[in-house]
């Protein structure tokens, strides 16, 4: 029997996974179909992909920064070079913004953590059940899997649906709205000098990244990943699946017009939607250990919006377990 079970194989999932493993047995399950969350990339043929999830990174801590720079050295990381045009009236630019990019994948970061590691993908967790100083898990496929300590990365409306009736602590009762996104990946006709991203001050679409501007592959056609703000996203994600095509023409429309990138023939258009995109109200705490049951909580929700925030809330999770 492994020592730990990380359920989430995003950045506080792989990052957690990771550090307990220098010492003890650890599986991961998550229900994509691979590692990354929401840092995730979605490959369409070989090297050719969207990063559909978190778009970059720029480093805050000094701690993340000496990781951040250990991993560029490895090649796993690199800046994402170019003109990104800051449209936003109501933010103000930083001007030293460095943005940091996965080699061939934001994912990377996640692909590097786990890779001594066991991961079962496509393993989704229906019910957590604790008895005799042992943990229970039921997966989406009926098989049962038992644990001596669990680690929960996932977004807090699913951490409140498996293990409110175990966590004693108060922020566990909150009411936290996770702010959703809709994500539209689109391959149009190839124009010159397109800038890297785009930052818009529109009430629908909130950025547009040039994926071919990454320099990881070369393809006949532009891709571009469109994110809408968050506002139009709440609005319109319980409906998202049925409303696809309609939500992603919207996207598109808006890009041509925000962009005056010439319009033309969209020659792919991918539609996903994340519910629990992010959190712009962080906890008092950076993450949860109950050194009795052994369960413990880190995730970005509990820090802040960023990607970094789930790093830092996977290390203090480590701290408190050591």
């Amino acid at each position: 029997m492994s020592d730990y079970c990380v359920i989430g194989s995003g950045i506080s999932g792989s990052t957690i996974a990771n550090l307990l493993a220098k010492k003890n047995l650890v599986d991961v399950h998550d229900k994509g179909r691979g590692p990354g969350g929401r840092a995730s990339f979605k490959r369409i043929k070989n090297k050719i992909g969207f990063d559909h999830g978190t778009q970059y990174f720029s480093p805050k801590t000094s701690k993340f920064k000496k990781f951040v720079n250990s991993l560029i050295k490895k090649k796993i990381l690199k800046e994402w070079e170019g003109n990104h045009v800051f449209l936003n009236t109501k933010k103000k630019e930083n001007k030293n913004h460095v943005k940091i990019i996965g080699k061939n994948g934001n994912n990377d970061i996640c692909k590097y953590l786990l890779k001594k590691i066991k991961c079962f993908y496509q393993s989704e967790v229906k019910k957590i059940y604790y008895k005799e100083n042992q943990w229970f898990l039921l997966f989406n496929n009926g098989n049962v899997k038992s644990y001596k300590s669990i680690i929960l990365t996932c977004p807090f409306p699913q951490l409140k649906m498996l293990v409110k009736n175990f966590v004693k602590r108060p922020f566990i009762k909150k009411k936290l709205k996770m702010d959703a996104n809709i994500t539209v990946m689109i391959a149009i006709q190839k124009s010159k000098n397109s800038p890297s991203s785009f930052l818009f001050d529109d009430p629908v679409l909130g950025w547009a990244g040039n994926e071919n501007t990454k320099k990881r592959f070369k393809s006949k056609y532009d891709l571009w990943t469109l994110q809408s703000t968050f506002k139009w996203a709440n609005k319109n994600i319980k409906k998202n699946k049925e409303n696809s095509i309609k939500n992603s023409k919207i996207l598109v429309k808006k890009f041509f017009e925000l962009t005056k990138i010439d319009k033309s023939k969209t020659y792919y258009m991918i539609n996903h939607g994340w519910r629990y995109s992010s959190n712009s109200k962080p906890f008092k705490i950076n993450s949860y250990w109950d050194p009795k049951k052994k369960l413990g909580v880190c995730a970005d929700w509990f820090v802040g919006p960023r990607l970094e925030s789930g790093w830092i809330s996977a290390n203090d999770l480590f701290e408190k377990i050591s």
